[in-house]
């Protein structure tokens, strides 16, 4: 393999194994201060043994997080020397915030863990968790400025094959922010809420019929069914941004080739790459242009209007049906556990509807990888849209092969590192003994 193919395969497996972490330490937080906001407003000890324990997982994986994190800096630094070059004045704000905004998490976290019970008025220790919320939430946005920035780049002026007259500001707001931020933050915060879920599904199918489990399921699946409903308007704002101002990645994500108004939205199917011929696929009708554009008679631009050197790969459509379809999977389950809740008589903790919740945990971590992979693939052959390309930006250096096999070996061992210890960190505690510990009997 060549210097290119090894720098987008490391950098590739980097961004797939921080993402896992980088969500959880975002979508963890609101739902440690939600259940123990609740837990003091209901005096109800559950919400907050919720609390406790949750955040005990959630210091963990922020630790790996941290690493993986300063492994995105210097896989920037080390495989993409151009592009920090070409455009490290233009994003410096928003990577400076970043580690701003980590530093202020990171400070209330420990003010957070060592004033459990300390305070004579509960209500004074859970204000400290709005900080750790509002440090990983901006901590997530600050970075996703960045790729946003990569999408479409603003805030400077090009003279001479050089970035001049940089505007930092306009840079972060450019076009691609707000639609991107606010996919990134509600799904996180949808996996976050399925990966609590599927813990408690996991317990209740194992026989563990504690109210503390049943508590918690109700809890992340009425947050889940909220937040998967506003991922999917997310996701459509997305579609429509992409209309805009990156037509190119949403023909390639619906394999749409010939622009035309009343466009059909191609679900599933297998392409012929020599015919661009689709195959067992199934045709909604005008489904794109409402998409794209809100319209059923919209015009969407196919790819034969592209150049093809500038078409994204077209296995893109699988990944991007596959995202969607896990989006509706979500909404699916959650509902069908709020409806058999709201019948009375009906038993929500059927054995299948636990095994539907529990098969969330993990979708909901696929799709999210799923949507980054086509996030940063559907703006190929760029690595800064309309300025550089992948292979301008990527090092020149010779020995990326020995770099790529000590972080695949450093990301295995914190993998093992981080699931042995979080399964030895619960293994031995249950709810039911963690409330006998504290003298809490109900």
């Amino acid at each position: 393999m060549d210097g290119l193919t090894i720098s987008r395969l490391l950098t590739a497996e980097t961004l797939g194994f921080h993402i896992i972490w980088a969500t959880i330490g975002v979508g963890l937080p609101i739902f440690i201060s939600i259940a123990e906001g609740w837990g003091i407003y209901r005096k109800d000890p559950h919400y907050i043994l919720m609390a406790r324990r949750w955040t005990r997982g959630f210091v963990i994986t922020v630790a790996v997080g941290v690493v993986t994190g300063t492994c995105i800096g210097l896989m920037l630094s080390l495989l993409w020397p151009r592009f920090m070059q070409v455009a490290g004045n233009t994003i410096s704000l928003p990577l400076f915030m970043e580690t701003f905004a980590f530093f202020f998490e990171a400070i209330f976290l420990g003010i957070y863990l060592y004033t459990w019970d300390r305070f004579r008025k509960p209500i004074y220790h859970w204000l400290t968790s709005i900080p750790i919320i509002i440090g990983s939430t901006m901590s997530a946005v600050f970075i996703t400025t960045v790729n946003a920035w990569m999408n479409t780049p603003t805030g400077f002026t090009i003279k001479n094959g050089t970035l001049t007259n940089i505007r930092p500001l306009e840079a972060m707001l450019n076009p691609a922010t707000p639609t991107k931020v606010a996919h990134v933050l509600s799904s996180a915060y949808l996996t976050g809420a399925f990966l609590l879920a599927s813990i408690a599904a996991y317990s209740i199918l194992k026989g563990r019929q504690h109210i503390y489990f049943q508590k918690a399921l109700r809890l992340t699946m009425v947050s889940g069914f909220i937040l998967a409903i506003a991922t999917l308007i997310a996701g459509d704002l997305s579609g429509k941004f992409l209309a805009k101002h990156q037509p190119e990645k949403l023909a390639a994500a619906e394999w749409h080739f010939e622009t035309q108004p009343h466009a059909p939205l191609i679900v599933g199917g297998i392409l012929n790459p020599k015919t661009l011929e689709v195959r067992y696929g199934i045709e909604i009708p005008s489904a794109l242009s409402i998409l794209a554009k809100g319209s059923p008679s919209a015009e969407v631009i196919g790819l034969n209007d592209i150049p093809r050197h500038l078409w994204p790969p077209l296995y893109v459509h699988y990944l991007f049906d596959m995202m969607v379809a896990i989006g509706f999977y979500l909404i699916f389950i959650s509902a069908v556990f709020l409806f058999l809740w709201a019948k009375k008589g009906w038993n929500e903790w059927h054995p299948w509807v636990m095994r539907g919740i529990l098969a969330g945990g993990p979708l909901s971590f696929l799709a999210i990888e799923l949507g980054w992979i086509y996030a940063e693939v559907g703006r190929q052959p760029w690595m800064i849209r309309g300025i550089m390309t992948v292979k301008e930006g990527v090092t020149t250096s010779e020995h990326t092969l020995p770099v790529f096999l000590i972080f695949t070996f450093l990301y295995v061992a914190l993998g093992i590192i981080a699931v042995t210890v979080l399964s030895r960190l619960f293994r031995n505690k249950t709810p039911e003994s963690e409330l006998a510990d504290r003298n809490i009997i109900l």
